[in-house]
């Protein structure tokens, strides 16, 4: 089980740290990943992590702004987003998955619920 927290409403330009625990299995060698959907959107990946060796992935939106990382001691994932634009609306989403392409849907078989991320002009 996945669950997330952190999502609200900020301002163009401010930060939101979003967390994931993670629950009924353990982090070690995952692919770990966010996802965002915005209204009338497909689902879009943001940021993706191997827990193996600790690569990032990013997609060109938020390069530079956000940053995915892991606890393995606390089986928690986090995305700390800053320079937030409204652009960044959306319910964000966590997943984890055994492999394959990392902003890949399929790749994932364990979601959250997701959390609302709205970001005021």
């Amino acid at each position: 089980q996945l669950v997330e927290s952190g999502g609200g409403l900020v301002q163009t330009g401010g930060s939101l740290r979003l967390a994931c625990v993670v629950s009924g299995f353990t982090l070690d060698d995952y692919a770990i990943g966010w996802f965002r959907q915005a209204p009338g959107k497909e689902r879009e990946g943001v940021a993706c992590m191997s827990t193996t060796d600790g690569n990032t992935f990013y997609d060109d939106s938020v390069k530079g702004r956000f940053t995915i990382s892991s606890d393995n001691a606390k089986n928690t994932i986090y995305l700390q987003m800053n320079g937030l634009k409204p652009e960044d609306t959306a319910l964000y989403y966590c997943a984890a998955g055994l492999g394959g392409s990392y902003f890949l849907l399929t790749s994932y078989d364990s979601w959250g619920q997701g959390t609302q991320v709205t970001v005021s002009s």
